[in-house]
């Protein structure tokens, strides 16, 4: 298996030799952000105010995870991967407002992001569900959080350095969706079953 390994922020040339079906170790800087942060991005966050991590080439991960805060600072101890749809209404805008160049979450996003990924040029990366622990093993450091107070910790958006997170390719910049194929396919293979079965 040919596996990529991707340094953020993500380049127009990364993001454009990427397809559906690409195998990913993603490495350097992420940040956090689930239904409350894209909420304030979209309808919140006043007018010329700045977010504390530049979000140019950055890839955005759908995840509410778990922190633990000591004396050093906070480490995360759990961080699996958010099911995506849940902010369709909000990603379009924020890929193309913030200059996202990927996405990673569970389940895949909607025509209106995918779309807004061939325009912008960004790809949705799929990672597991139920391997939260392994996840956050590949988390090296928590390096600052934004709106915790505000938010609470899962809500917050966090800056995070990772080393080798697995993900695969699932929605590329080009128009292509897995998650669309799919549904496409069992629906017509349903459809079948049901003339088969009247």
């Amino acid at each position: 298996m040919n596996i990529r390994k991707l340094t953020t922020p993500l380049s127009d040339d990364d993001v454009g030799t990427l397809r559906v079906g690409d195998f990913v170790m993603l490495n350097g800087m992420i940040v956090t952000g689930r239904d409350r942060i894209h909420k304030f991005l979209f309808n919140e966050k006043p007018p010329g105010s700045s977010i504390p991590f530049g979000l140019e080439g950055a890839v955005l991960y759908h995840c509410g995870p778990i922190i633990r805060r000591d004396d050093t600072g906070y480490t995360l101890v759990a961080g699996g991967p958010t099911t995506s749809q849940r902010v369709e209404m909000y990603e379009w805008w924020v890929i193309k407002e913030y200059g996202l160049r990927g996405i990673i979450g569970k389940g895949g996003m909607g025509e209106k992001t995918l779309q807004a990924m061939k325009e912008a040029g960004c790809v949705y990366f799929h990672t597991m569900s139920g391997a939260a622990v392994y996840l956050a093993d590949r988390v090296k450091r928590v390096v600052d959080g934004w709106k915790i107070d505000d938010f609470g910790e899962p809500e917050a958006m966090w800056l995070i350095e990772v080393e080798d997170f697995p993900a695969i390719v699932t929605m590329d910049a080009h128009g292509n969706s897995l998650h669309k194929d799919v549904t496409e396919r069992s629906s017509s293979v349903y459809k079948e079953l049901l003339k088969t079965g009247s």
